[in-house]
This record gives C-alpha cells, structure tokens and sequence, in this order.
C-alpha cells in the first residue's frame, strides 16, 4: 500500500469512528476533518468531495458490522421463526446500536427524499436481506424468499420501536 493509500485508509478508520460516535448528523466537512486530525483542505485531497468521504464511510461501516455479524451467524440453517428470535437477541446489543443507528439515520434521509441516501439504503437493505435468506431453513426457494422479506420487515420495525424506546412490546413480539 503506497503512503497516500495507506493514510486515506487511516483517514476513513478515524472517521468512521467519529460517525458511529456522533451520527451522520455530526458529519460536515470541519467535524470531519478534526476527526480525522487535519483540515478541511488535506481531507478533500484524499476524497473527491463530501459525497465520496460519506460513501468511504458507509463502506467501512457496512463492513464492520458484516464482521460483526458474521461472528454471530447461525452455523446452521434455522426456521424463519428460530432465525427472527436469534437476530432480535444479537442486533440490539450496546456493541451493534451505533451501527443500527446510522442505519436509521440513513433511512430518515432517505424518506426525506435524499436520493443518495436512498441509494445507499437500498444496498444496503438488499444486503441484510441477502444476509438473512442466507441462513434461512425454508421447504423452498420461493418459500424462502418470503421468509426473509417477513424477516427484514419484522426486525426493521423492532428496530424502529426499540429507537422510540418500545423495547416492551418488541419483547412481547418474539
């Protein structure tokens, strides 16, 4: 890894550490810069503009938490109902709500009509749906496809109510 390389990735490191400690709200040009430890001037020099230091970003983020995940994994396939319970038990842990955070920021500007973000989303929300059909134990592909829809939306609205501080009725739902 040449020299530039190896700090723009040290860059992204420090800045995605900043994201998931303060959101994408916090994600300006200057905030960004100081988290990176240098200006505003030597941070679009690694980056194109804003757009390609937040896209370095959500990368990174998505792959810390495919690591995080992936570590969690189900080592066999499970039923729609067993997979939906173990997920519900793994991504609301304290170690994976930044993530889920960001996530929920991400789609708040998405449905404000942020095409980018939008974009991102719907990448991003295709993977976790892949990522969850992957583990799935269905009678068959077509029967799977839909276990893993009912699977996203069910976590994707536990997640919501457990940001809205609905953590009961989350519990009464697995």
């Amino acid at each position: 890894m040449k020299k530039p390389d190896s700090r723009r990735q040290e860059i992204i490191q420090r800045l995605t550490d900043h994201v998931l400690a303060e959101g994408l709200w916090a994600s300006s040009l200057r905030p960004l810069a100081k988290a990176a430890g240098t200006s505003d001037r030597m941070l679009l020099y690694y980056f194109a503009d804003k757009a390609a230091i937040i896209t370095a970003v959500l990368e990174e983020i998505s792959a810390r938490l495919v690591m995080k995940l992936g570590e969690r994994a189900a080592p066999d396939l499970l039923p729609v109902d067993v997979l939906r319970k173990k997920f519900a038990e793994i991504l609301f842990v304290d170690e994976l709500w930044p993530y889920m955070r960001i996530w929920l920021e991400l789609a708040s500007r998405a449905a404000m009509g942020d095409p980018y973000f939008r974009a991102v989303g719907e990448q991003i929300g295709r993977g976790f749906y892949e990522w969850g059909k992957a583990q799935l134990q269905s009678e068959s592909e077509e029967q799977r496809d839909v276990d893993a829809a009912r699977l996203l939306v069910t976590i994707e609205g536990m997640l919501l109510l457990k940001s809205l501080g609905l953590d009961d009725i989350n519990a009464k739902a697995v």
